[in-house]
């Protein structure tokens, strides 16, 4: 079945979304072609579906007398065993032991084994765990049966699908979403990073984009969702007459976000508590957390005047009336621990503390040790290999794009565009132009559909070549000399420049796999040799090549003998978030994947 859309998905921390365009919509190569949000239906109470523009990412695993029999049906499910969205939202606030959130933080956490059953994390005894993995798989299935049921004629897995990720994510993360998209029945999943997914977005809004930056700018995208903030430059360039964008630079993983925010909320409720001889435990403490999180939203909301915001949680005996906690969230505070906390205005010389770790500590999440964003951002700047810099080295933008649930708050939006532009003005530079007019809740899903049409031609690509030529070792067939190792080629595998979202096959060559027992794959870059073509043999390179850290992988034999040296056929891939794949495909149609960063990160 030939796709009849594109469709992209923004896997969020907090929220997920998904967004589509027609095919049949752009015949015309040079209509800029839009995209549409998809409703979502999804049990927003028990018994009662509904459609929503956004799915909240939580996972409510119910006990036996939770809910009503089958007041937990789907059109496609009627006996669902789990909830997703809305209602695992509500139901979490009063039972968060029950409640999986933030299952993406996990997926990115390297410190534990993140296909194992860890969430929820102060499950009580005999409540059943899941995998940060299953928890994205039960978020990417209920999206493809959710368009699916009203779709039938065009199932999910039969389209393109781009799914969003952090810039930041690292190369297990990737492939765990990847993985959890899969199990979920998707096909061939195409990954593309958040920030550059909402720039995307603000083109696809503004097709005289053209005339809102010029050659020489740079772009600044800050994106602080639930769980992570990342930070992008883009550049604007010009070739043969006619603007281009350029992704320059990509921040380090910092998890980090609105997450951080309600828990320092939740904390200071608990301290009005603790001054009223109000102890709580720990389970009270994440009920606290989910409730401050709903207050903050009611506070900050566009428009909104309140001054205060009730928060309630069950209380642990009979002692208190109603068997609950009462307290109130002050707008006041949430200012206060918002613009001092998170984003106070410091110098552009600032680094990101860096708290000392005790040894032994609970299972958790590796939060940043320094929970000031504008500090991470300025290092950020300060270490970005731009070319638009000021006297003292600061990468210095001329616009600021910014997206994410965190950043719908106006208030913070002015603090980060008052602490740029006081950046700004010391560096000699005018301030920062806002690219506006974006939804900001919505922007990622649409940014990644819209760039699936670039990719067939229709719009706008931000282009982001490799900044270096990288090669891997071919060990020599010539014959054994005692004492004396077997001399190493190079065989060039992604020339300099090559484009993110490209492929190569090296021509008319075969080698030698050694797969089902461990072998070591070495690998090797120049930022000199620009001119090496794919596929090109490179003899006595001495220490013109840079050699990487040497990767030691068993590759599967399936099916062959181990040890066995299986003729095979190369092929290179530079992925859209910054990865090279060296695809190595047998004549009866095995695949073997190696893979590793060839992007030039921020350090952190």
């Amino acid at each position: 079945m030939q796709p009849q859309y594109v469709i992209g998905i923004d896997l969020g921390t907090t929220n997920s979304a998904l967004a589509f365009a027609s095919l049949a919509s752009v015949a015309d190569p040079h209509q800029l072609p839009g995209a549409s949000l998809f409703p979502i239906p999804q049990v927003a109470n028990p018994g009662e579906v509904r459609e929503e523009p956004l799915l909240p990412s939580f996972l409510y695993l119910p006990g036996a007398v939770d809910f009503p029999v089958g007041s937990l049906a789907l059109p496609w499910d009627a006996g669902a065993s789990y909830v997703v969205g809305l209602l695992a939202q509500k139901r979490g606030v009063e039972n968060p032991g029950r409640l999986v959130a933030s299952a993406k933080s996990w997926l990115s956490h390297a410190g534990v084994d993140r296909t194992a059953a860890l969430l929820p994390v102060t499950a009580p005894e005999g409540v059943r765990k899941v995998s940060p993995v299953e928890a994205s798989r039960s978020y990417l299935e209920h999206l493809r049966r959710a368009w699916t049921h009203k779709n039938p004629d065009a199932p999910l897995e039969a389209q393109e699908v781009f799914l969003t990720v952090p810039a930041s994510f690292d190369a297990v993360a990737r492939e765990l979403t990847e993985r959890a998209a899969e199990q979920a029945g998707y096909r061939d999943v195409v990954l593309i990073e958040e920030p550059q997914a909402a720039f995307y977005a603000w083109i696809e809004r503004h097709p005289d984009w053209r005339e809102r930056v010029a050659v020489g700018d740079l772009i600044l995208v800050i994106d602080i969702g639930g769980g992570t903030t990342d930070f992008t430059l883009i550049a604007v360039t010009e070739r043969a007459g006619e603007l281009e964008l350029e992704r320059v630079a990509v921040g380090e993983h910092i998890l980090l976000g609105g997450d951080n925010i309600d828990l320092a909320l939740a904390r200071s409720v608990e301290q009005q508590l603790a001054a009223k001889n109000v102890k709580l435990d720990t389970m009270q403490l994440h009920a606290l957390w989910q409730n401050c999180r709903v207050g903050k939203e009611k506070l900050l909301e566009e428009g909104a005047d309140l001054k205060e915001t009730p928060v309630t949680i069950l209380g642990k005996g009979t002692g208190l009336i109603g068997g609950t906690i009462k307290a109130k969230l002050q707008r006041a505070d949430v200012d206060r621990i918002l613009l001092d906390g998170f984003f106070p205005a410091v110098s552009s010389q600032e680094e990101p503390q860096r708290g000392r770790r005790a040894g032994l500590q609970e299972l958790g999440l590796p939060y940043a040790a320094d929970a000031a964003v504008t500090r991470h951002l300025a290092r950020f700047l300060r270490q970005s290999a731009a070319v638009r810099r000021g006297p003292s080295g600061l990468a210095c933008p001329t616009h600021v794009l910014f997206n994410g649930g965190v950043l719908r708050a106006g208030l913070i939006r002015e603090r980060l565009t008052a602490v740029l532009d006081g950046w700004l003005a010391e560096e000699g530079f005018p301030a920062v132009v806002a690219l506006t007019g974006e939804d900001l809740m919505h922007a990622v899903a649409r940014g990644a559909a819209y760039y699936g049409l670039a990719r067939r031609g229709h719009g706008v690509r931000i282009r982001g070549g490799v900044a270096r030529t990288y090669y891997v070792g071919i060990e020599s067939a010539m014959p054994a000399v005692p004492g004396v190792p077997a001399p190493f080629k190079a065989l060039t595998v992604a020339p300099f420049g090559m484009e993110e979202g490209s492929a190569a096959r090296i021509p008319d060559r075969e080698f030698g796999l050694v797969v089902g027992q461990p072998a070591e794959f070495r690998f090797f870059s120049s930022p000199s040799r620009k001119d090496d073509a794919v596929g090109s043999m490179i003899e006595d390179f001495g220490e013109e090549l840079q050699e990487l850290a040497p990767m030691e992988v068993e590759l599967p034999a399936d099916g062959g003998n181990p040890g066995e040296v299986v003729a095979v056929a190369l092929e290179s891939v530079v992925t859209e978030t910054g990865q090279l794949q060296l695809w190595c495909v047998a004549r009866d149609g095995r695949r073997w994947k190696l893979e590793f960063n060839v992007r030039e990160r921020v350090a952190p």
